[in-house]
């Protein structure tokens, strides 16, 4: 999977995809990064990206013509067209089946907006807007690796173990059972003992019920979009009896 990255800020990203999971996933060949300096495609001399608004008020906005010029470069380099992802704030939220749905597209282009956004006009020439949040960012840079890091889970190959990709949380709007490792005790804290058992099928009921009971006390809005199977119907009911005692 290839992704493209514009920016005014190269720099931001030379050290987080050379770490970890993303570095292996170079090495092998499953990934490949381009990453392209909109200013090396501003149309004057001083390598203009940036004007003030229109209309006046506060801040800079991001020219079109370099954006353009950019962006047809990556489409006559790759020789067709990649998807066009521009980061911004107004975009749809980002979220898991985002991410699985993005890493089917073998080439990714995506757009770092700075300043106080992108000229409107911009918007006319992406294939999608996408937000990782309602908070200020200084510019897109950050939300490009989020998506880089969700998405390249999802390319064969990328996971050491790919049933962790399947176990994770979110897959199916739960949180993931917790997790535990040795001593078996520390300072009185004692790893559940179901999970010293040896019996999977225990030990899966239990990882699902604490799951649920997990989302249910942290993240209820997100059980408004689980669709429970019938083990899970009886599961929750419990949850709920223990919970209002």
């Amino acid at each position: 999977m290839i992704f493209t990255i514009l920016t005014l800020f190269p720099n931001l990203f030379s050290s987080p995809l050379q770490e970890s999971i993303i570095k292996r996933a170079v090495e092998k060949g499953l990934i490949e990064f381009n990453i392209l300096n909109i200013r090396d495609f501003a149309v004057d001399i001083h390598r203009t990206c940036d004007d003030s608004p229109y209309g006046g008020g506060p801040g800079m906005v991001m020219k079109i013509e370099p954006i353009s010029r950019t962006m047809e470069y990556v489409e006559h380099s790759a020789g067709r067209r990649p998807k066009f992802v521009l980061l911004t704030p107004q975009g749809r939220l980002f979220d898991q089946g985002t991410a699985e749905r993005l890493a089917r597209n073998p080439h990714l282009c995506l757009i770092c907006g700075r300043y106080e956004g992108v000229d409107e006009r911009v918007l006319t020439l992406v294939d999608e807007e996408i937000s990782i949040g309602d908070y200020v960012l200084s510019g897109g840079e950050v939300p490009a690796l989020v998506l880089i890091d969700a998405i390249s889970r999802h390319v064969p190959g990328v996971l050491g173990n790919e049933q962790s990709s399947i176990d994770e949380s979110f897959k199916e709007h739960l949180l993931e059972y917790p997790q535990y490792t040795r001593p078996d005790v520390f300072e009185d804290m004692e790893v559940p003992s179901v999970l010293l058992s040896g019996n999977h099928e225990e030990i899966r009921r239990w990882r699902r019920r604490e799951a649920i009971k997990k989302t249910i006390l942290k993240r209820p809005d997100l059980m408004e979009r689980f669709v429970p199977a019938r083990e899970d119907q009886g599961i929750i009911k419990k949850v709920m009896e223990e919970l209002s005692e």
